[in-house]
């Protein structure tokens, strides 16, 4: 039998498309092609729809009901033993914000910097409270191997807003060269309580409180509501009111890796990746097996390692971690 082209399903009849804008329980908000927005459901008990996806759903009265979530180009979740939390679908790129003080988790970093590169999400790492000379410092320092491996990474100064702000020179070119790295995209901001997201997203978003508000007020019709997860629209200057997405997501203490394949770990590790190819097995751990590639770049004395002794020992923890879970 001759193969056929697939043609795209036809829309549900009656239902309209629309992006899902913020989420609570099992309710979203969406908003509609002309920039309405309104409360949908599931027809079941448990919401499958996150933040940036793209759904079809059918009005009735003043709500509507979910019936298709598009397909999606890729999901940015976390996974432990007991449940799965999915942050935000179709993105860009995730901008995972520390802060110089409280000092910063390398093992919550690395876990972040593995989970959106499981989904081909490209990650950036910006460190907030620059103004913090000596503990900037030590923290700039603790991430020089991150910047080794390419990845890009930004220092910021960002403080809640006051009426009597002025911006020095050097804030203000900080700032601008994060609208031109957000400009025309989906980014999510990810990272620990404390490290200034909501100070981000004022600064970004000048309504964004009265927003949230609002989309409280929608939620929870008279009801206490903490909205999770919520995509803000930035007016970059561009024009286009809608081509530019933050999406605010909660703080996280923990960040489980049990849907990573141990197996798969160092190939979503730049600096493990590239020696992984040397190894003589291919189902080396990289552990303890002879002739493993990786092993033998943290051993080096003829040069300094690109492998740190912090990024090995993550890495076998994880390992011991994810088998586990899994074996």
């Amino acid at each position: 039998m001759s193969k056929t082209a697939r043609r795209p399903a036809a829309p549900i009849a009656g239902t309209q498309p629309g992006l899902v804008v913020a989420g609570f329980g099992r309710h979203v908000l969406v908003e509609t092609d002309s920039g309405e927005r309104v409360i949908c459901h599931p027809r079941g008990k448990k919401s499958q729809a996150v933040v940036g996806d793209r759904i079809r759903w059918l009005p009735s009265e003043d709500e509507g009901t979910i019936e298709k979530i598009e397909e999606r180009s890729n999901l940015f979740y976390r996974q432990d033993e007991m449940r799965t939390k999915s942050f935000a679908a179709n993105l860009d790129q995730v901008l995972i914000l520390i802060a110089a003080e409280p000092e910063f988790s390398e093992s919550q970093l690395t876990r972040a910097l593995i989970a959106a590169e499981a989904e081909s999400i490209t990650p950036v790492i910006a460190l907030n409270k620059r103004d913090l000379t000596e503990p900037f410092g030590r923290a700039w320092a603790k991430l020089a191997p991150y910047r080794a491996m390419g990845y890009r990474m930004l220092s910021l100064a960002i403080k809640p807003k006051t009426a009597n702000d002025t911006q020095t020179s050097s804030q203000a070119a900080e700032l601008q060269e994060l609208i031109e790295l957000l400009r025309g995209k989906k980014t999510l901001v990810l990272g620990p309580s404390g490290a200034g997201k909501s100070s981000l997203t004022n600064l970004l978003v000048p309504d964004a409180r009265v927003l949230t508000a609002e989309i409280s007020q929608a939620l929870n019709s008279g009801k206490h509501t903490t909205t999770s997860t919520t995509l803000y629209w930035v007016n970059t200057g561009d024009g286009n009111t809608r081509g530019t997405a933050l999406i605010d997501s909660p703080g996280f203490q923990e960040f489980g890796l049990h849907h990573i394949d141990p197996m798969r770990l160092a190939g979503y590790m730049p600096d493990f990746r590239i020696h992984a190819q040397d190894c003589k097995f291919y189902n080396c751990t990289h552990l303890h097996e002879p002739g493993c590639g990786v092993i033998s770049e943290v051993k080096s004395v003829d040069h300094p390692s690109s492998i740190s002794a912090s990024r090995y020992r993550l890495y076998s923890e994880l390992f011991a971690e994810l088998s586990q879970t899994r074996y």
